[in-house]
């Protein structure tokens, strides 16, 4: 954001090669030759919360290494010790700047252009893939002076969003080869924070909620047009859950939906750190197991 469950696994042959030498000279002991294991790739692709962006101190928003992507890998790494962790994720990047570039610098012009790079360099070595792409597209939205402009700019930016997702996929795709495991991720929703600003804010979060429900479910079919796999983060942070309310410390008690934003993002945090939209560790975790389950790994 501006400010995502077939067991995966690599199985690598070890062998171990055994001389023996017979004749009238003694025998020479037995000798094992360990190959080198070769390396294996996660490649993380999207935008701030493939980072693992969240605010310092300061209310900065900066990379660090408690990300869904930082969290996934090191569940799979326990049982593949040779796979490597390659981040290409830039804050703020939107559908269209992924193919075109624009934000972040990278060889050969776009993020995009760098990951079909990579894939194809390391074709037959690439185990897993992620993305979340598409929660800034409709950010200038948010800047509409009523609900009614706000749902017009969201409609009129859907199907260029589903348009710039397929190509990116299909590139991916091709690149990757048919084998690589590919999964995307469906968005939570930070403005559900502005429950905690009485009746209008009440408002806002409800109608923001369908708008999201409508987004994601413009993401997820794009994805199902690619054979993409979808880790279900909308429905993870119980988005459309307005019911079942929760006591939070410091917050009070709101609808469960709410509550998990309040638990699992910064959006509700006081300044200076807060509101900022990004997960924070707690929430990249629950972010990270739902790639992990709609991948089908096991942890």
């Amino acid at each position: 954001m501006g400010p995502v469950r077939i067991a995966l696994a690599v199985a690598v042959t070890v062998a171990a090669a055994v001389t023996a030498c017979s004749g009238s000279g003694p025998a020479m002991s037995a000798r094992s030759h360990t190959e080198p294991v070769p390396a294996t790739y996660y490649l993380a692709l999207g935008d701030s919360l493939s980072q693992g962006v969240q605010p310092d101190a300061a209310g900065t928003s900066v990379p660090t290494e408690q990300g869904y992507a930082d969290q996934l890998y090191a569940e799979l790494h326990r049982g593949q010790p040779a796979l490597q962790l390659v981040k290409l994720g830039c804050t703020g990047e939107t559908t269209a700047t992924m193919i075109h570039g624009g934000i972040c610098r990278y060889r050969g012009g776009s993020q995009l252009a760098a990951a079909v790079a990579f894939l194809s360099a390391h074709r037959g070595h690439v185990v897993l893939v992620t993305i979340d792409i598409g929660a800034n597209d409709p950010e200038d939205c948010g800047s509409q002076l009523s609900v009614r402009a706000v749902t017009a700019c969201v409609g009129t930016n859907l199907p260029e969003v589903a348009s710039n997702l397929g190509t990116i996929l299909t590139r991916l795709r091709a690149a990757a080869g048919p084998d690589v495991r590919i999964v995307g991720m469906s968005y939570y929703l930070p403005a559900l924070a502005e429950w905690l600003n009485g009746t209008l804010g009440q408002l806002v979060t409800r109608v923001s909620e369908r708008l999201a429900a409508v987004y994601n479910n413009l993401l997820n079919r794009a994805y199902a047009n690619s054979g993409v796999r979808v880790a279900n983060v909308f429905d993870a942070f119980e988005t459309s859950d307005f019911g079942n309310r929760v006591a939070v410390p410091g917050v009070g008690t709101v609808p469960r939906n709410v509550a998990r934003i309040c638990q699992w993002t910064w959006a509700c945090a006081n300044p200076p750190r807060g509101p900022n939209q990004h997960a924070n560790e707690a929430g990249y975790g629950v972010i990270a197991q739902a790639f992990l389950s709609a991948a089908g790994l096991s942890s």
